[in-house]
């Protein structure tokens, strides 16, 4: 009998991409291969005469220039700290101290995301979509940069969000920044930690050899590892709708939400558990959300993706869904793809980015460069004026994103 699936992290060394078309190891060449696989009309928009509809599929790559530590580059967690574990979707539901380890480094990690600020690459989506070039978004990202940059344009958050918390029990949301306010409230000495370690610019920096020397490091998911640390005695708040009105359980009888003095969470407490509103690792992905993404792909003409080693399989199985429909697809991206072999394998030896293209270069250099050669191109028309992407690129500051 084949053994249970489990989701883990795709931890397998990546082989190095082939560049596709050969010309594109340049600059200049991978800006003409986007540009081709832009405006070349595809199947369907050929035979209707409209511009091809294009959908973007984005990962974590396109925010390391706002500040967020990589997962699988270079300097990746999961290639430099070889013994590195998230935290599992069950482990959390069912484990009180489980929840302590996570939430308290989750409370130093989230400290800096005011500061972070989407980069040139989300602005550039927002141009190439005021261009009618592209139509949706699908991210695996949780940092809400999109939303930020681009709020008019749909976008599918297939791994959820960290902007809140959502209840296990009931799925009430709760605003993470409310959330972050109790858990001061209910960990003073923890709050007043954090407030020393930011003074002495800990978390300013991912480089690991200064996160070493000031006693700590973190993970790309916001996990602040402090060697020594005594989490036991963390609290976090239970959901106040569940502790106002317990839930039912499955068998009809009414559910316990226990809370001590202060108003944590407290055994035998058997609902109101609040996790952050992201798919972790062993969780499954809303069916509603699939959904919505399947029909993102269904829909476009072509998919354009950026920033992703697509690792995580709720991602690869989307651009193989359109490679079975026949689409073009484009991969922007540092590194290695799972699997990207199958995407380009059929592809004419002398095409130039019609039929597909496979470079390597940093979204934040790509985009805004493909942006300026698209507004100069004839049959490019904006749908609205809109500003320098230059004048829009705020500030970037360290973000810990916390998926798991």
């Amino acid at each position: 009998m084949r053994p249970p699936y489990m989701r883990i992290p795709y931890t397998d060394v990546l082989a190095a991409p082939t560049i596709i078309p050969r010309s594109a190891t340049a600059l200049s060449g991978a800006l003409a291969a986007v540009h081709e696989f832009f405006i070349a009309p595809s199947l369907s928009s050929s035979s209707s005469g409209t511009r091809p509809s294009i959908a973007v599929l984005t990962g974590a790559g396109i925010s390391v220039a706002s500040g967020l530590a990589d997962y699988r580059g270079t300097n990746g967690t999961y290639r430099v700290n070889k013994t590195y574990r998230p935290i599992y979707y069950h482990e959390f539901l069912h484990n009180h101290e489980a929840r302590k380890r996570y939430w308290a480094r989750s409370f130093l990690g989230w400290t800096t995301l005011h500061k972070a600020k989407p980069n040139a690459t989300h602005f550039a989506i927002k141009h190439l979509n005021d261009l009618g070039l592209i139509q949706s978004v699908i991210t695996q990202n949780v940092d809400s940069f999109h939303s930020q940059a681009h709020p008019s344009l749909p976008t599918v958050e297939l791994h959820g969000y960290l902007r809140s918390c959502v209840c296990t029990s009931c799925q009430e949301e709760l605003p993470r920044d409310d959330f972050q306010n109790e858990l001061a409230r209910l960990n003073p000495t923890w709050a007043a930690f954090l407030q020393e370690i930011l003074a002495s610019g800990a978390l300013d920096t991912e480089n690991p050899d200064e996160q070493r020397a000031r006693g700590m490091k973190t993970n790309p998911d916001g996990d602040v590892d402090l060697p020594g640390a005594q989490y036991t005695q963390f609290r976090y708040p239970a959901c106040p709708r569940c502790l106002v009105n317990p839930p039912l359980t499955e068998n009809g009888t009414r559910a316990t939400v226990e809370v001590d003095s202060d108003g944590a969470w407290a055994p035998p407490s058997t609902a109101g558990i609040l996790k952050p509103a992201v798919v972790m690792f062993g969780e499954s992905i809303k069916h509603s959300v699939k959904a919505a993404a399947d029909k993102v792909v269904n829909d476009a003409d072509k998919l354009l993706v950026l920033g992703t080693s697509l690792a995580t399989y709720s991602a690869w199985r989307l651009a193989k869904q359109a490679k079975d429909q026949n689409k073009p697809i484009a991969i922007v991206n540092l590194g290695g793809v799972r699997g990207e072999d199958v995407f380009f394998a059929d592809l004419d030896p002398s095409q130039q980015g019609s039929q597909g293209a496979r470079v390597e270069f940093s979204t934040n250099e790509l985009l805004p460069a493909l942006v300026d050669q698209l507004r100069q191109y004839p049959s490019v028309q904006t749908a609205h004026t809109t500003s320098n992407y230059i004048a829009e690129t705020h500030e970037t500051s360290v973000f810990k994103d916390m998926l798991s």
